[in-house]
């Protein structure tokens, strides 16, 4: 049976519907992470495993941007690349993540390399920037509405690790201080662009599935981080703790 045509209100709620289902602030790992239950090695796994998604995205950014044929929408999306890259060295977001990942003892050619990563971490970005590039732009679009939720995660992430964490502060936390601001203007205009641009049934509920698409690949992260750190059940080459140096202290 054919879906009907939502009004574009509706299709905002469907999408806000996704996160409020599937976003990732619900699964253990996150809960343990903010809870304080983390040890300093699942919290070292987490941030090098995370930074290949964070290097990922300007990629990704930059396939979405090639597929953009307004000018104005270009300008928009643009300014994502500017904020994980910077606009000169030692700017922006993926800096302020390696600086997370310096405190956490880990050299910069390792963390860089991703040669420690999890396999399922790899598999997951990878497959979002495939997605980017094989799916329309308004699914490209649509799967970067993660956005919406982001503030709630962060928000807990911060306060729950500033709290229990000693080796962290709002220093090497600082990629985070910045996110809220940066993906409310992102995440408002994507919404605008995908409620615009999905006209029919058929893309409707394309772009739901792209956002539920974002959702799995952030879940899945934190699922191989649970196996890999918590279980620790991990494939053969990936990083195992106490390899690197690792300083515990915010006065290391």
């Amino acid at each position: 049976m054919s879906q009907r045509l939502l009004s574009p209100d509706e299709l905002e709620a469907a999408l806000r519907a996704v996160g409020a289902e599937r976003y990732h602030n619900k699964h253990r790992f996150h809960a343990r992470q903010y809870g304080g239950k983390c040890t300093y090695e699942e919290v070292q796994a987490w941030a090098l495993n995370r930074y290949y998604y964070q290097a990922t995205i300007p990629i990704k950014d930059a396939i979405v941007l090639t597929r953009l044929t307004d000018a104005e929408d270009r300008r928009q999306w643009r300014k994502r690349i500017e904020d994980h890259d910077g606009l000169k060295p030692g700017d922006g977001g993926i800096e302020r993540w390696l600086k997370l990942t310096d405190s956490l003892g880990f050299p910069r050619d390792y963390v860089e390399s991703t040669a420690g990563i999890l396999p399922a971490t790899r598999f997951a970005v990878e497959a979002y920037a495939t997605f980017v590039r094989e799916r329309s732009p308004v699914e490209a679009v649509a799967s970067s509405l993660t956005e919406l939720f982001s503030p709630t995660i962060i928000g807990e992430r911060m306060s729950g690790m500033l709290a229990n964490y000693d080796y962290v502060s709002k220093d090497t936390l600082a990629y985070f201080s910045y996110r809220p601001t940066q993906a409310k203007r992102d995440a408002d205009w994507a919404l605008d662009f995908v409620k615009t641009h999905a006209k029919t049934p058929e893309q409707q509920q394309a772009v739901i599935k792209a956002l539920e698409f974002k959702c799995d690949v952030l879940w899945t992260q934190l699922d191989a981080l649970w196996t890999g750190y918590v279980e620790n059940y991990r494939s053969p080459g990936v990083w195992e703790p106490g390899t690197v140096a690792t300083p515990r202290s915010r006065a290391a």
